[in-house]
């Protein structure tokens, strides 16, 4: 019998096939979706509690809301039809001070899969099609996977500052790159 349960292991790990797909645009579920991934990765990360995690929910739902397709861009990786991540591109304010790239996290099931390399270049490619000549993004000091990617994409920080607009004091970042 146990040579037959570790047939039964191999055959589903061989045989798992899994699609994933970057979908443009808002599904239903993409708020909640975006929100739980954010409170989830950064609750463990660095304790956000509440207060972060409804700051992500009350600023993707206005940006879903006042969303403009030929203006702004929101990319989802899907697994299995599943929101394992997520990136946007708020340019309400693009003329006056760049493209806004916002909510760029992956699940734990797809960091370090390509997925994250994906969601970033489907953001930038977008933000060049539109010709926006500045792409900037806020984030902290300490999440090297995202400021590695965000480096090899061109990306620089620009200023940085103590603040606890993210639920807790932490050395914020404003990442800047040029079109």
């Amino acid at each position: 019998m146990q040579g037959r349960g570790a047939w039964l292991l191999h055959w589903l790990t061989v045989n798992f096939v899994v699609t994933m797909a970057i979908h443009k645009g808002y599904i239903p579920g993409s708020i909640g979706a975006i929100s739980s991934l954010h409170a989830r990765y950064y609750h463990r990360e660095v304790g956000f509690g509440l207060s972060f995690e409804s700051k992500v929910a009350r600023e993707i739902s206005e940006f879903c809301e006042r969303y403009v397709e030929e203006r702004d861009g929101l990319w989802l990786a899907l697994v299995d039809g599943s929101i394992e991540g997520s990136i946007a591109i708020d340019a309400a304010h693009a003329e006056q001070g760049g493209a806004h790239l916002r909510w760029f996290i992956t699940s734990d099931m797809v960091r370090g899969t390509g997925v994250g390399n994906a969601l970033l270049e489907s953001a930038i490619d977008f933000c060049r099609s539109r010709c926006y000549e500045q792409v900037f993004l806020w984030t902290f000091e300490g999440l090297s996977a995202a400021k590695h990617l965000y480096e090899k994409f061109g990306f620089r920080v620009a200023h940085q500052r103590r603040g606890t607009q993210w639920g807790g004091e932490v050395n914020e970042q404003r990442f800047e790159l040029t079109i």
